[in-house]
């Protein structure tokens, strides 16, 4: 018993070193937390699950306005300005999967596309009929992973397969670009398979042959958002129509779209770019079984998930138009993003017009059948020309920190640039600051 006592006394004072250092201990971390307060207002307590935990993380990151002196990067087309009004729906278009679901490569297998959901071909259907921007009665859909897969596609379906020569493919200058490469995409995309049955042939405007060729038509076209038609008009040619861009936000419906080989996306339709879902509509279905072969072999088919949650977005787009007394008007998701990009492109206009340093295109103003205002387009991209004595437009905004993409990437001159107008608020902002006193400096080499 003695050596008991001995033995709590000998330690005694070591417990109570340890309360004191870990009061010490909590003591700070409160006042750490004290002095921080307001950056973490609203900071998940311990009861909260960790994904709430992260998306508060990532939403203070998203919230923080780039430094002055970082670059802002402009040069990709992210869709991340669509942020703002999916938040705000919060859960109406949360979709629950469950393990068994997606098992299956098969989706519906009397239809010549088998892995199409049904489910995602209603949606596609039934916005584009609320919209009217495109035909789809007598028309197949073709999904894809996004819609550079169905531009090949398209090729592969439409190209002879005994030829003598490869088909021709040409596309109106300045035509689309993928990447910040020294290659433009139209061509990269042709030529990275080294492929016999087509061949890059580069402007349409410069296409003179008597052979047979594709033309792709963009329109709204990506980058100058100008709006296109066929170029070459020769008796051999067979039209591609890329009409990713021809919803009511960013340029007005005039007619309703019925060409042979339609192809859309949902990334520059609703900003989901991450889901990598796009569709095309086919008049001809011998052409739509051929384009769900080569999908079949690139890529045995197409996410069943994503294609879901696409049509889950899709039908709560159509929902607020549809069953206006469920939503509020300041849901109607097409005249929410349309008022957004007005007032990015009054802004960029504002910037430009404080001297003399760069231009850009005007756009027709036309009455949208959808909404029935009259307005011109107003692109995802703005075709920013830099004037006086600046020959590279692109090296001189990097200059000042602000990447964009050359002109010469679309087969244009070093004296256009492509700009991104659909990034974050805090990042446009910003852009938007720099390129007002850009604008009105008296010499571009201040």
């Amino acid at each position: 018993m003695g050596f008991s006592l001995m033995r709590n006394q000998k330690f005694m004072p070591t417990i109570k070193h340890l309360l004191i250092i870990s009061i010490a201990i909590n003591a700070g971390l409160l006042l750490k937390l004290l002095h921080h307060e307001h950056e973490w207002a609203g900071l998940p307590g311990p009861d909260t699950n960790q994904k709430n935990e992260v998306r508060l993380v990532k939403d203070v990151l998203h919230k923080a306005k780039p430094a002055t002196d970082q670059y802002i990067n402009l040069d990709h087309g992210d869709p991340t300005m669509y942020e703002v009004y999916w938040k705000q729906m919060g859960d109406k278009t949360t979709l629950v999967l469950s393990g068994w679901q997606s098992i299956s490569y098969f989706s519906d297998t009397k239809n010549h596309c088998w892995f199409l959901e049904p489910g995602f071909a209603n949606a596609v259907t039934r916005l584009h009929n609320l919209v009217g921007n495109a035909q789809t009665r007598n028309y197949h859909i073709v999904v894809g992973t996004g819609s550079t897969q169905l531009f090949q596609a398209a090729l592969y379906a439409l190209s002879p397969s005994n030829a003598p020569e490869p088909m021709s493919i040409v596309s109106a200058a300045p035509f689309y670009s993928l990447t910040g490469t020294d290659l433009e995409s139209y061509p990269l995309i042709i030529d990275c398979l080294k492929s016999g049955l087509y061949k890059w042939k580069g402007d349409a405007s410069k296409f003179n042959k008597d052979d047979p060729y594709i033309e792709l038509v963009t329109s709204p076209n990506n980058p100058d958002g100008s709006i296109r038609q066929a170029v070459v008009n020769g008796s051999g040619g067979i039209l591609v129509h890329d009409l990713a861009y021809y919803w009511p936000q960013y340029t007005p419906i005039s007619f309703q779209a019925n060409h042979d080989i339609m192809l859309f996306t949902v990334s520059k339709c609703t900003g989901h770019a991450g889901i990598r879902i796009g569709w095309a509509l086919v008049k001809d279905k011998e052409v739509a079984k051929k384009m769900t072969k080569f999908i079949e072999i690139s890529s045995i088919g197409v996410s069943k998930d994503s294609q879901l949650r696409a049509a889950k977005i899709l039908d709560v787009i159509a929902d607020t138009y549809e069953h206006t007394e469920k939503f509020d008007k300041s849901t109607l998701f097409f005249h929410y993003v349309y008022n957004e990009m007005a007032k990015r492109w009054r802004q960029l206009r504002s910037a430009v017009s404080k001297g003399q340093t760069f231009s850009l295109l005007d756009f027709p103003v036309e009455k949208c059948n959808f909404s029935g205002q009259r307005f011109g387009t107003q692109p995802a991209f703005a075709w920013l020309k830099c004037e006086k004595s600046i020959d590279d437009c692109e090296k001189f905004l990097k200059k000042h920190k602000i990447l964009t993409r050359s002109g010469t990437h679309f087969g244009s001159s070093e004296k256009y640039v492509r700009i991104s107008l659909i990034s974050h608020k805090e990042e446009y902002d910003e852009f938007i600051r720099r390129l007002s006193l850009l604008s009105s400096m008296k010499s571009p080499h201040e």
